[in-house]
Formats: C-alpha cells, sequence, structure tokens
C-alpha cells in the first residue's frame, strides 16, 4: 500500500510550482486527476518542445503518476462536473492567478459548503499585502524573497541560481502543508486552506542569510571573503561567492583539467575539526601549530592565502581523487558534477533518483526520481499522461457517468 494510497487529488495547476506539489503526491500513492482546457492543456505542454509532435520535457518532467482530464469550466455541462469532482475529492491543487476560482464560481466559501472536507491549497506569488494580485515567476520570486541579493560576488551584481527554488521549491512547501492538513482532517473531519506564497518558500530557503543580516547589528560576518580582505560591510548581508554559509569557511577550488573543463572543480571546506589533516595533504605541516594559522580566529584573515595553498594541490588531482584523499580523512570536499555526470551515474539510478521513462510520444527519456525514499511506500515513475488522456476513464469510474451522458457532455464542448 502507498503512503497516500487512497487520497484524491484535483489538480488545477499549472507550469511549475504547482505540478512539483502534485507529482510529490502521486508519487506518495494519491490518484491525481489533472484538470486543462480542452484542445489546450497545461502551457508547458508545447514550450520549450525538443521533439516534433510530442509534449515537452517540461511538461512530462513535472507530471508523472497523474490522470488527464479536459474540461471547460466556462460551460454550464462543466461546471457540473467539476461540482461532482470537488465532492468525491479530498484536495485542490491550484495555482491560478488571485481571484480566478472565484471568478468561475467557486470560491473558498462555495467549495466548503459542496465538501466540509475539502482541502485547497494554493501556490500565490505573495502572500497578504500590497503585492498580492502580482504575477510571479522563479526568478522573480528569487529576486523577492532575498535569494538574488545575496547570490553572486561581491563586485558583481545579483545572481539567481539553476535550482528552481521559487517554482519547485514552493511545491515541495505546498506538499508538506497538503499532508499536515490530511493528517489533522483524521482528527477534526474538516478540511482547511493551505497557501504557499513563493516569495515565503524563498525566503524561508534563505534563512542563514537572516541570520547573517541579524549578526551584522553585532559586528563584521568574520567567515565571509571580505573580512580578511579588509572591505567594510554595509547594513545588509552581502553576496558572498562561493563562500560557506554554514560558519566553516569553504570555497569552490580549481582541480586537474579546469582549463578545458568547466565543471573541474571542487567544493573544500576547512572544517576545523581536521585542521591538521589538511595541513598534512597539502604539504603545509608547519601550519598545525604556527599561531598564524592553528587556530579558526587566526585564519579568517587569511582565508585567501589558505585556499590559495590548498587550491595549489587541488589543480595537482581531479575532483574525483580530491575525494578519494580526503573523504577517508573526513575532510568534507564534494565535485562540482554536471547535469550530463549526474545523468549517467549509475548509483543515482540504482536508486531511483534519475529515471528513464518510455513515452508513446517521444520515446524514452530521463527525468528526475521522488528525492524522498520511503520503504513502506515505494514509487514508481509512471509517464505523463497525455492531453485528456483519462477523460471517459475518469467522468465513468470515477462520477459514474453513463456513455451516454459521456457523449451528452462531449457533445456540449464541456470536455
Amino acid at each position: 500500500m502507498k503512503a497516500l494510497e487512497g487520497i484524491r487529488i484535483l489538480d488545477f495547476t499549472h507550469v511549475q510550482s504547482g505540478p512539483t506539489c502534485t507529482q510529490l503526491l502521486g508519487w506518495f500513492g494519491a490518484d491525481v486527476i489533472k484538470v486543462e482546457r480542452p484542445g489546450v492543456g497545461d502551457a508547458t505542454r508545447k514550450q520549450l518542445v525538443d521533439v516534433e509532435g510530442a509534449d515537452s520535457l517540461y511538461f512530462t518532467m513535472l507530471n508523472h503518476n497523474k490522470r488527464s482530464l479536459t474540461l471547460n469550466t466556462k460551460h454550464e455541462s462543466g461546471k457540473a462536473v467539476l461540482e461532482r469532482l470537488i465532492r468525491i475529492c479530498d484536495v485542490m491543487v491550484e495555482n491560478f492567478a488571485p481571484g480566478a476560482l472565484d471568478r468561475m464560481g467557486f470560491s473558498w466559501e462555495r467549495v466548503q459548503e459542496i465538501n466540509p472536507r475539502m482541502i485547497m491549497a494554493s501556490v500565490k506569488g505573495f502572500g497578504p499585502g500590497p503585492y498580492e494580485d502580482c504575477k510571479v515567476y522563479e526568478n522573480v520570486a528569487q529576486c523577492a524573497g532575498g535569494a538574488a541579493s545575496t547570490t553572486g560576488f561581491l563586485d558583481g551584481p545579483p545572481l539567481v541560481t539553476g535550482a528552481q527554488i521559487g517554482d519547485s521549491g514552493t511545491g515541495l512547501h505546498l506538499c508538506l502543508g497538503i499532508v499536515a492538513a490530511l493528517y489533522q482532517r483524521e482528527r477534526s473531519g474538516r478540511g482547511q486552506r493551505v497557501l504557499a506564497p513563493m516569495q515565503d518558500g524563498v525566503l524561508n530557503l534563505c534563512r542563514v542569510k537572516l541570520r547573517d543580516q541579524q549578526r551584522l547589528e553585532h559586528g563584521p560576518l568574520k567567515e565571509y571573503s571580505q573580512y580578511g580582505e579588509g572591505i567594510p560591510f554595509g547594513d545588509a548581508t552581502p553576496r558572498a561567492g562561493n563562500d560557506s554559509g554554514g560558519g566553516q569557511p569553504g570555497r569552490i577550488l580549481k582541480c586537474r583539467g579546469w582549463e578545458d573543463d568547466p565543471d573541474s572543480y571542487t567544493y573544500f571546506i576547512t572544517q576545523a575539526a581536521v585542521w591538521e589533516s589538511i595541513c598534512d595533504v597539502i604539504g603545509r605541516p608547519e601550519w598545525k601549530t604556527d599561531p598564524d594559522y592553528a587556530t579558526p580566529p587566526a585564519r579568517l584573515p587569511r582565508l585567501n592565502e589558505v585556499f590559495g595553498a590548498i587550491e595549489q594541490w587541488t589543480m595537482t588531482k581531479t575532483k574525483f581523487e580530491v575525494m578519494d584523499i580526503c573523504n577517508p580523512l573526513n575532510i568534507p570536499v564534494g565535485p562540482i558534477l554536471s547535469m550530463k555526470e549526474l545523468s549517467v551515474e549509475p548509483s543515482l539510478r540504482e536508486s531511483g533518483t534519475v529515471v528513464e521513462v518510455d513515452h508513446p510520444e517521444r520515446g524514452k527519456y530521463l527525468t528526475v526520481g521522488c528525492p524522498i525514499k520511503m520503504s513502506d511506500s515505494p514509487v514508481d515513475v509512471v509517464r505523463s499522461p497525455l492531453l485528456g488522456e483519462h477523460t471517459d476513464e475518469i467522468l465513468r469510474e470515477v462520477l459514474g457517468y453513463s456513455d451516454e451522458e459521456i457523449v451528452s457532455i462531449r457533445d456540449a464542448g464541456a470536455i
């Protein structure tokens, strides 16, 4: 039995943030019914198309383990179908523009009347406040949530990260909120609203930078590279390049082959507990007792020199040789792995973190699998649905419509 088996999700989401959430729920065993516009579907089906005539990877990689139902909710027959879906589903997930459901005739109050046990979960760009009606995309969320202002190097502009912390990150937050609401419903018998604003989700993931904002009130952030370089701090958490955010100084360093390979780098942390081992590895045993290097406070003004010496050593090794040498000594290091390297890593295939899926239109493609592993709820990654593939099946088997009624609804243009 899967963890969420028996739970039915009414999926009114599109693009990335909402589909990330509902895909997770599907991976955990919920029956996810994705509602799409007839003849159009989710906008990402035809965005960034790489195989002509097939759904894009943008769509397929965000909509596994779902069934597709096409429905025109502007049509009276379509509204009747939607009302019946609300009666039998446990959760409605949506990331429409603010007020869209109200205009459709299905406000939160109306949904509660139809099904008091319904959980309505929403992704929005901003929470209540001056910007709550603004449209938000991934990079906007990263900027408004504080990530961009603290990413990049001190002498450069703010940067967004390639990790989709605004969209997929918010989807993860919303999924947790839904599961918590389902658990609470077991005791209360009532549904509730769950809101996950993208700005809030990004800020939650930037908590260490909010920590540093408060630390600034009591003096400079000594583990930041600019402290050792004598550059004064301003009144806001600065961009810190590749400095470690955990208090243990760390940086990305070149490895052998860096001249030709843009990913021939390693992340190296000078953890205090293994400092003596680091000194031995890089050929600087005298630093173990030298008062200018022996303690973390003494090293802070000299981090450029320290990491320069470490890099002279890492440049003689491949990033994997650095791992092989440092791991047995408990020195925290990690290779910079490219998407190409990750896509062919056997261990990720074996664990189900990277999965190959067969699709009737595009053939085999590679996708991410469930990042959460549960011993009693294994995940089978099922291909994304074709547009409207399960419409008749859902109307007949889930909602109890007869074949004649389905024909009538189709002839009316509602599906």
